[in-house]
């Protein structure tokens, strides 16, 4: 077990919680990160590209000159490709890109990326987050009271769906909020810090600690 400060949002230290090795000690696998985030990025892709075959562009499908005695070369439609206008070769059409690992896999995934955040010190608690109304200002301050860097790409992972929250993160650049059951790999890994609530860090390790 290793322990970890718990903050309030001023910035206080007030207390410590216990986080167990199975998962924030684990050895890394960079294999397996990486098959779950090329999954992840194929999957966010639209595939809309669209281009038109030589039966689907207009042109009339008549034969533009006789065949010989022209002294140029033969052609057939002025949709061929050959020609402006004319229908493309092997161009991209609308497709789904996206395909699945094994769950087990995005699980382990999940686990590796938190235990690379972990081992680089890049984890950090709050007790909670207690909002009476949107305010983007304090968001900015407790952030700051974290000693938290305006560069770094912080990830507030939350234990329930906080409005207030939501609001007061969403005119703050580098600054991303989460429910702890929509976590993922990508977002753990493109994110240079994470912030936890107590009850959000409880709730992952009592999910994944046996998958």
């Amino acid at each position: 077990m290793t322990s970890l400060n718990v903050y309030d949002q001023s910035g206080q230290n007030v207390g410590q919680i216990e986080v167990g090795s199975e998962i924030f000690e684990t050895a890394i696998n960079q294999d397996v990160l990486h098959q779950v985030v090329v999954m992840q990025l194929a999957n966010k892709r639209v595939g809309t590209a669209s281009t038109k075959r030589r039966d689907e562009v207009s042109g009339s499908g008549k034969k533009l000159y006789r065949q010989k005695g022209t002294g140029m070369a033969r052609a057939g439609s002025r949709r061929s490709p050959l020609r402006i206008g004319g229908g493309s070769v092997f161009g991209p059409k609308p497709r789904d890109y996206g395909y699945k690992v094994p769950k087990k896999v995005r699980w382990q995934a999940i686990k590796y990326a938190l235990a690379d955040k972990f081992q680089n010190d890049k984890i950090t608690i709050v007790d909670s987050f207690s909002f009476d109304r949107p305010n983007t200002k304090q968001m900015v301050n407790m952030i700051k009271n974290l000693n938290i860097s305006d560069e770094e790409k912080t990830l507030i992972v939350l234990d329930e769906p906080n409005d207030n929250v939501f609001y007061s993160v969403r005119n703050v650049p580098r600054l991303n909020v989460c429910i702890w059951n929509f976590l993922n790999t990508y977002d753990i890994l493109w994110h240079d810090r994470l912030v936890f609530t107590q009850n959000a860090l409880r709730n992952v390790e009592s999910h994944f600690i046996n998958r």
